[in-house]
């Protein structure tokens, strides 16, 4: 297994700090483009039915303009799926999608809703798309998504990201074991594992240096911390401290 970690960057906050105001800045494709340029291996972008942060029209520039994978996030509705088909992007995800969330809050219950996503990963896939299912790191879920034809799962981090934050070490090694072991179980089944929501420079070492795990989605805390630094440093420095886990996969917090 090669030991280089993909990082993919997603920019929707890029666009949430556009739409506050209206208008075209901070133009989401070009900080897609200063991701590339970075070291970005991929480019994450969530397409939601309000169209909160990403609009149809950055998806459009983002196909035709960026010369690095393009992995749609979207839900499994018919809306995006034509949307989805059309442009055709590299990868498609299929994420839970609530209206009044603020951000996605969890994993997608692939095994509850098994009749209503199969068909779309079978569609997806029959274009060539790769596709994604959100999920938590759990036995059942990710059997389920191997069932139905998917192609990667990406482990939601979330939770043990909150854990870390609110001081609860217990908890988020709880967290981290079942991560662990979710991306050994879904390797074992021959899906390939992402992981990704709310990574920071504080959790990314444990989770980069999962070996099955082979990218990591990243977006808002890039976006944020390049307030601070600028979206070059804070990249930068995301995929130095991803290298640094993969290169020591007996990292811990510091």
């Amino acid at each position: 297994m090669s030991r280089y970690l993909r990082l993919g960057v997603n920019i929707d906050h890029v666009a949430t700090i556009r739409n506050a105001r209206g208008g075209k800045h901070p133009d989401p494709v070009r900080a897609a483009q200063m991701a590339v340029a970075a070291g970005a291996d991929g480019i994450t972008a969530h397409l939601r039915e309000d169209r909160r942060h990403i609009s149809d029209e950055d998806i459009e520039r983002l196909v035709r303009e960026i010369d690095r994978p393009l992995n749609l996030e979207m839900a499994a509705t018919e809306e995006m799926l034509t949307i989805a088909l059309r442009h055709k992007p590299h990868a498609v995800c299929l994420v839970p999608e609530r209206r009044e969330e603020r951000t996605t809050e969890g994993g997608l219950d692939v095994a509850g809703q098994h009749n209503h996503v199969a068909p779309f990963v079978r569609e997806l896939a029959a274009t060539k798309i790769r596709v994604s299912l959100f999920i938590e790191a759990n036995v059942t879920q990710i059997a389920v998504a191997s069932k139905i034809g998917a192609h990667v799962v990406e482990l939601h981090t979330g939770a043990y990201c909150e854990a870390h934050v609110h001081g609860d070490f217990a908890e988020r090694d709880r967290i981290l074991a079942r991560l662990k072991a979710g991306a050994k179980e879904a390797a074992r089944l021959g899906l390939e594992v992402h992981a990704g929501h709310g990574l920071s420079f504080e959790t990314v070492g444990p989770v980069a240096a999962i070996p099955e795990v082979v990218e990591l989605n990243i977006g808002h805390f890039l976006v944020g911390e390049a307030i601070f630094t600028g979206f070059d440093a804070s990249i930068r420095r995301m995929r130095q401290l991803m290298d640094e886990a993969r290169g020591n996969a007996g990292a811990q917090f510091a």
